[in-house]
């Protein structure tokens, strides 16, 4: 039969490998949590238009080597731990160019300093996304779930208003939203522990330090704020949605409510995309391929 069709890209691995790894070298434990999973690749041509298995690494072979390298490397940190990964699939099997492995990270913290005892800790889940094709890797790394709120020193005045216009104007509102946010490194030479650190640090030290005139101007401050003192990013990126605090009218009851009871709406709500750049960065969108949404 005449085939008046082509194989486009084509990608496959194993998803969502939970690696928990406990370093037990001393009496005091440590304990990385990772949600992983590995796509490879490479020339897998026919194993899509001839069923041919040749150059299929099985899914498992993924799996387990995703579990053995959290033994034989460590975790020292998700960027580093995927790397490892990237470098053993394209070392030995000579048909994988490259691929795409991406890491959640939940974050455990000491209960009273304990030894061995450990409670669920971060706020929000820490993500790393590491490309691999051929000698080039694109590394972006970035957390979400982060939920921040500043009950004033934040308006929304100035809008257009038409016919559909109902939003009444204020210079006394709740700021609040869920931070999602992912950043391009330029380089993979960097303590990326230390860094995470920082730009949490100063993402959220961004949001507090400003009256916020609109979601927008504050995503671009912090944006600046991580592209000004960290030299080792080129680009991040946030998604965040404004979890809207309205004013409850407790005139019904005969009550004042000077901006003290609010109803928290969970939808619909706003959703505030931007992506801040160095000025002499390139633009790189294969870096961005397969990630979901504008983050």
């Amino acid at each position: 039969m005449v085939s008046n069709v082509r194989l486009g890209s084509n990608q496959y691995g194993k998803a969502e490998n939970r690696v928990v790894r406990v370093v037990r070298d001393t009496d005091r434990h440590e304990i990385r949590d990772l949600n992983v999973t590995s796509q490879l690749w490479g020339d897998f041509t026919t194993a899509h238009t001839e069923g041919s298995n040749e150059h299929v690494v099985a899914t498992d072979t993924q799996k387990n080597t995703i579990f053995a390298k959290a033994k034989e490397v460590g975790i020292s940190s998700p960027e580093e731990f995927l790397t490892a990964l990237a470098d053993s699939f394209t070392s030995r099997f000579s048909w994988v160019t490259g691929g795409r492995w991406a890491a959640e990270e939940y974050g455990w913290s000491r209960i009273d300093d304990h030894d061995h005892a450990f409670f669920r800790s971060a706020p929000e889940v820490r993500t790393v996304v590491l490309s691999r094709d051929g000698d080039t890797d694109h590394l972006i790394s970035g957390f979400h779930g982060l939920t921040v709120l500043k009950s004033t020193g934040s308006g929304f005045v100035g809008y257009p208003r038409d016919e559909y216009t109902t939003l009444p104007e204020t210079e006394d509102r709740v700021l609040a939203t869920d931070i999602a946010t992912r950043w391009r490194y330029n380089t993979t030479s960097l303590d990326f522990e230390a860094v995470y650190r920082r730009v949490k640090q100063l993402i959220m030290s961004s949001f507090t330090d400003h009256y916020s005139y609109a979601l927008q101007e504050t995503l671009y401050k912090m944006g600046e704020r991580v592209i000004s003192e960290v030299p080792e990013i080129d680009e991040i990126r946030f998604s965040c949605p404004n979890k809207h605090h309205f004013v409850q009218d407790l005139s019904p009851f005969g009550l004042e409510n000077p901006n003290e009871v609010f109803y928290a709406a969970d939808r619909p709500y706003g959703l505030i995309e931007a992506s801040i750049m160095r000025d002499s960065a390139p633009d790189v969108p294969e870096a961005w391929q397969g990630i979901g949404g504008f983050c």
